[in-house]
């Protein structure tokens, strides 16, 4: 299961500066780079030599406070370095990371086991852990190949026989290390205000504004000659709030805001602005009648149709499910072929750090295997042109275009990035409505929906089960023929990836951006989805979730919802 989320848990905000450091020589690179050669030059004697070995060492300096019905409730801050290693025994064609076949294993299955780092960059003890777990590493590397050779003899063979690694020119980059700069009293007292109107409303059970400031260090190298220090504060504000419907449904809202730095935040007058909002939204949505599962025409914003190609194209787009035999492998043949309206293109760009005037998650300089990140047009004038790839190779294409991504601790694998959709000929919103209304009347339907925002979502990609996805509406309205909208709730977003393409119609001018964290094989990555809204034909929705505990018993001590009601 892939999901993406923009949740208080994992797609939380902050408000920090990124400072850079003073130059200094890298001693960490200086010591990673003297043990990798020796333990290179020390294997290199063995039966069983390794031919590729790297060392990532990813440090994070973390500050998250959190606030709820304006009073401060969590105050952290947290600084760890992990090390992860790649060792590779056997060859480019064949080595100790191919899937083991029948045995419940898929590309990136299983990390690599993170190791904890001194905070110091005391040389000694930075070559002791690496000298250590390299040989812990190494034994591993040999007794899976080992399977990996029985099973290759043993199972039928693969459908796709590219190698295991591609190759790749080294690179060198030294960025300048980033430090985090928070005024903590200043955002405790901001973190307050943001989160105590809600405390006066009684039909408001969870409420919290929580800041998040992040700067993540890497440091790279390996035995190909690469060598990398990259450097990338990241801030997210997160604002969230709960209430339930009188039948026990959950209604969330939720406003988020991304950025490198403190001043491209919101003013707090803006994010006050947004509370009111949101506070009009959930007591609205307590009374919106609920909606059964129908099939009809849609509208989708910006921010949700972001995440529609991010869960129904951008997971099926990812190079490395291209080989896995256990992957569905939708657009695997589809090279060439047109999957979308003409006017549509698709592409993904990690250089991109603004669009739209909205600075964007998915933005990196190199990814976790030491490539470049690269653009990469996926599909062109609505035709299909190719895959995201990390450094294993499938049919077709034998090179990495920067997107091996992982989160510490696991094997990096293809992953997205920052994914835009962009689309000629499109019209106003007003426009799109028009249309709409015109698909509710030529199809006989009694009304359509338009989905306003999202919370994030889910897809499935495997053989054995449905392959479906499953977006995850927060504010929808339905659409009578009359033009009228109501507020309703109650909604999942569902289908299949080819027969929803197959329904987008048409777009609007208005781009919307979603800032998120997605999660596969590989564990978190930032990610982030552009789009204009779209006009589908035809899309399904089904009931959402709710919880059977009944609402409070007990009165709120504070309580304005029945009044303003």
């Amino acid at each position: 299961m892939k999901m993406t989320w923009i949740t208080a848990v994992c797609a939380l905000g902050a408000a920090a500066t990124a400072l850079p450091m003073p130059s200094e020589p890298a001693p960490i690179l200086t010591s990673i780079e003297q043990e990798l050669r020796r333990n290179m030059t020390e294997l290199s004697i063995s039966a069983e030599p390794p031919y590729y070995l790297s060392y990532e060492i990813t440090e994070k300096h973390v500050v998250l406070l959190r606030a709820s019905f304006g009073a401060l409730t969590e105050n952290a801050e947290d600084r760890t370095r992990l090390l992860d290693i790649d060792l590779r025994v056997g060859s480019r064609e064949l080595d100790n990371t191919h899937p083991v076949r029948g045995e419940g294993e898929s590309m990136g299955s299983g990390g690599t086991s993170f190791v904890r780092m001194p905070l110091d960059d005391e040389p000694g003890a930075i070559r002791w852990l690496l000298w250590y777990h390299t040989d812990k590493s190494y034994k591993r590397a040999l007794e899976r190949l080992t399977r990996v050779r029985t099973n290759v003899r043993v199972k039928v063979e693969a459908e796709d026989a590219s190698p295991d690694m591609s190759r790749e020119e080294p690179v060198q980059h030294l960025g300048e290390s980033q430090r985090l700069d928070l005024d903590r009293e200043l955002w405790k007292e901001r973190l307050k205000r943001l989160s105590a109107p809600f405390a006066g409303y009684g039909d408001i059970y969870q409420a919290q504004a929580v800041l998040y400031a992040a700067t993540e260090t890497r440091w790279y190298v390996n035995s190909e000659g690469t060598r990398i220090r990259t450097s990338q504060p990241h801030v997210r504000l997160v604002i969230s709030a709960l209430t339930k419907a009188d039948d026990g449904m959950e209604l969330p809202r939720y406003d988020s805001f991304f950025a490198t730095s403190a001043a491209r935040l919101p003013e707090e007058d803006t994010l006050l602005d947004s509370v009111n909002r949101m506070i009009a939204d959930l007591l609205a949505l307590r009374q919106a009648p609920l909606v059964d599962p129908y099939v009809g025409p849609a509208i989708l914003s910006g921010r949700a149709s972001g995440v529609f190609f991010h869960e129904i194209f951008g997971h099926r787009v990812e190079g490395h499910r291209q080989k896995d035999e256990a992957e569905g492998q939708t657009f695997k043949e589809m090279v060439g072929e047109v999957i979308l309206p003409r006017t549509f293109s698709v592409f993904f760009d990690p250089e991109l750090a603004v669009y739209a005037g909205q600075e964007l998650a998915g933005h990196y300089g190199y990814d976790n295997q030491g490539v470049p990140g690269q653009r990469v047009t996926v599909v062109e004038n609505g035709f299909f042109k190719g895959f995201l790839m990390s450094r294993s190779p499938i049919e077709g294409f034998e090179h990495s275009n920067g997107h091996g991504r992982k989160q510490a601790g696991f094997l990096p694998v293809a992953r997205q990035s920052n994914l835009v959709v962009e689309a000629e000929d499109s019209v106003s919103a007003a426009e799109l409505k028009e249309m709409l209304i015109a698909l509710l009347h030529a199809q006989g339907r009694p009304w359509g929906l338009r989905f306003e925002d999202v919370q994030g979502g889910f897809t499935l990609t495997g053989r054995t089960i449905p392959n479906a996805f499953n977006v995850l509406p927060i504010k929808v309205f339905r659409v009578y023929p009359d033009g009228r909208e109501e507020l309703v709730r109650g909604v999942d977003l569902i289908g299949t990836p080819l027969a929803a393409f197959s329904k987008i119609v048409a777009a609007d001018d208005q781009v919307g951006v979603f800032n998120g964290v997605c999660g596969a094989e590989s564990g978190g990555v930032p990610v982030a989805a552009v789009s204009p809204g779209i006009l589908v034909s035809e899309l399904e929705v089904q009931k959402k979730r709710k919880s059977q505990e009944r609402l409070p018993i007990l009165p709120a001590p504070f309580n304005n919802s029945r009044e303003e009601e």
